[in-house]
């Protein structure tokens, strides 16, 4: 069974991807979101298997390294975490996989494009499962490679194409950090195997390493090699430019990268790797300080952007940061749990927005949306209740895993954890502002698009409205199940040695403000826009144009964007261009292939010149050889 689960989409991937000319592309839909739903049937039976005390195991497939005591094998490692995260991403994948049925339904390509939704799930599969760092590295890069070909699958469009090699390239810094660090785990620890580094890992503390002629402290340097590869999955500050591009994709893939797969894997990678991040605390400081900066940046973006999908990605950028909050501050519990619930919420957004799409006949701008709420009825409620989830109203999801991290911050004290927690608060008002914006400027207020595009507004059709009613079942149900199951009273039993939980773990004691002031601060945003776009949706705009440089850098995500391509891409394309003119120009080329075509064209027309068609020229040409002839033979003679 815990074969099947990975297995079953690589089967569906292939048969849709190599059989489409003859299955068709209903056929490839079917067997893909088929397998899936049945992947997801499966894990959720092994998540309860062990829930009902069920012991965690490996099932190991075949062994494909065995040289001078590197032993790696493909494996099925179920634990704890691998059972949460495989519920999650089979979950939310198989409702993915049926709205794109819908959604693609018209698209020439759509055989194409679910044979590589259910390749990009397999990986993500083969990440949470890898019961060693190779596996778990090769899962890594394939999520990578299948996020590039979903973000470029409208090929006609530079702006896809554009967005999904800034993702390969912002992601290799990341990819490069996270290699050299599994490889300092390898040669510092001598062994690839998940449980022994786990069980080797207090063998770092006091080592050093020589980088680059410098005695470093060991696990600090693994760790923060180890943490740049997590946030440049997760879309950190600094590595973050590639989230937002990436809404060039069609909307079942961000649905799938914001929800359960790409932007997960950092997250993961830290609670998997937690016992060497327990030898590394100013490791875990600085990822509690980037994730909650990161947090504000995207929140504050989030109020200023204008397409809709980037609203929702800047949101995202803002909650993996609070995420990586908890886990800088070793509370891995509440990481998961805010990891899930803020997927399935996430899933529920982006799928509802794109049912808006559609609706407005592929229209991303805010601002010639309105008065959509009679029209489409059943996406407005379900859109209502994701973004109440995720603004934190108590009893819907985000609620509860806000608050294990509220008070993990708060428990974790000055001066790492206080910031963390005030910078929460703030995150939590923006976040309440700009998800209730969005829904304001799509759905209230008057009709802004033009009566063509009205006339065409119609509700989506079934295969895209039942993932929305799943995903926001799971919305409102899954807060408290997760945060009493996995982050409760007894969370030390349930994970075991899984997570390298923190000194405050199992319970933490805050009073009761601490946990309730965020949901204050989201409710207080949710009002102020209710306030600022309820009835008069131009005063958005004319508040934008009365602050016009802070609207413009919140617009440009704080000009990070403008920053790279000063400091960076202008330069290195300032340099190969002389490159290419002087190097491969002029030297290269003028005397290689270039050199030796034009040499070879003036002996030609040299040669050709000789050819005049007069006979007495070439009577004489026969008399000069003659001569030649005989001078060199009398030579010879003499």
């Amino acid at each position: 069974m815990e074969f099947a689960v990975v297995v079953l989409p690589l089967i569906a991937a292939a048969i849709a991807g190599l059989l489409q000319r003859w299955i068709g592309t209903r056929g490839a839909a079917t067997v893909t979101t088929s397998s899936m739903a049945a992947s997801a049937l499966l894990a959720a039976l092994i998540a309860l298997d062990l829930a009902l005390g069920g012991e965690a195991r490996t099932v190991r497939l075949v062994t494909w390294i065995d040289s001078h005591g590197l032993v790696a094998a493909w494996s099925v490692r179920i634990d704890r975490l691998t059972a949460v995260m495989m519920v999650q991403v089979t979950a939310i994948s198989a409702a993915v996989h049926l709205y794109a049925t819908g959604y693609m339904a018209h698209d020439p390509h759509r055989a194409r494009f679910m044979a590589t939704l259910s390749l990009f799930t397999v990986f993500m599969l083969v990440l949470v499962t890898a019961d060693d760092l190779l596996q778990l590295y090769a899962g890594w890069e394939g999520i990578g490679l299948c996020s590039y070909l979903l973000i470029g699958f409208r090929t006609e469009r530079k702006r896809a194409t554009d967005a999904a090699i800034k993702s390969l390239i912002v992601n290799r810094v990341g990819d490069a950090a996270l290699l050299l660090g599994l490889v300092g785990l390898y040669v510092l620890l001598g062994t690839v195997g998940l449980d022994g580094v786990a069980r080797a890992a207090p063998a770092l503390a006091g080592r050093t390493v020589a980088f680059a002629g410098v005695a470093v402290d060991a696990p600090t340097l693994i760790g923060l090699l180890l943490a740049v590869g997590a946030m440049a999955k997760s879309a950190q500050l600094g590595l973050h430019t590639w989230l937002p591009d990436a809404m060039a994709a069609p909307t079942p893939v961000s649905a799938l990268v914001h929800g359960a797969t790409m932007v997960a894997a950092g997250v993961f990678l830290l609670a998997r790797l937690s016992p060497v991040f327990a030898e590394a605390p100013a490791v875990l400081a600085a990822v509690a300080v980037v994730g909650a900066v990161t947090a504000v940046v995207g929140a504050t973006s989030a109020l200023a952007q204008t397409d809709i999908k980037r609203v929702l990605a800047y949101s995202t950028m803002s909650q993996l940061g609070t995420m990586m909050v908890a886990c800088g501050v070793a509370a891995y519990p509440a990481a998961i749990v805010h990891l899930v619930s803020h997927g399935v919420v996430k899933a529920l957004l982006f799928l509802g927005v794109g049912s808006v799409i559609r609706a407005m006949s592929d229209e991303h701008d805010l601002r010639l949306m309105g008065g959509l709420w009679r029209l489409i009825p059943v996406t407005y409620g379900l859109m209502w209740i994701g973004c109440l989830a995720l603004a934190g109203v108590p009893g819907l999801a985000g609620f509860y895993s806000r608050g294990l991290i509220s008070s993990a911050a708060w428990a974790a004290g000055a001066p790492v954890g206080a910031a963390a927690y005030g910078l929460g608060v703030l995150t939590a008002a923006v976040t309440g502002l700009a998800t209730w914006r969005l829904l304001l400027m799509a759905f209230h207020g008057a009709p802004r698009a033009n009566e063509r595009v009205m006339a065409h507004v119609e509700e989506s059709p079934i295969t895209m409205t039942v993932p929305l009613v799943v995903l926001a079942l799971g919305a409102i149900l899954s807060g408290r199940l997760l945060a009493d199951g996995l982050a409760g009273p007894d969370q030390a039993a349930v994970w075991g040695a899984t997570l390298a939980l923190g000194p405050d773990a199992p319970a933490v004691s805050v009073p009761a403000w601490v946990v309730w002031a965020p949901v204050a601060a989201a409710l207080a945003g949710g009002l102020a826009a209710v306030g600022l776009f309820g009835r008069d949706t131009g005063r958005g705009a004319r508040i934008a144009a009365a602050v016009r440089p802070l609207d413009r850098a919140l617009g440009r995500c704080w000009f990070f964007d403008d920053l790279y391509r000063t400091l960076l891409v202008r330069p290195v394309h300032g340099v190969g261009a002389w490159l290419w003119r002087v190097g491969d120009l002029k030297l290269i080329d003028a005397y290689g292939p270039d050199g030796a075509a034009g040499a070879v064209r003036r002996l030609a027309a040299a040669a050709s010149r000789l050819q005049s068609g007069y006979l007495y020229h070439y009577a004489f040409a026969v008399l000069v050889g003659m001569v030649a002839l005989v001078a060199v033979a009398l030579i010879a003679v003499w």
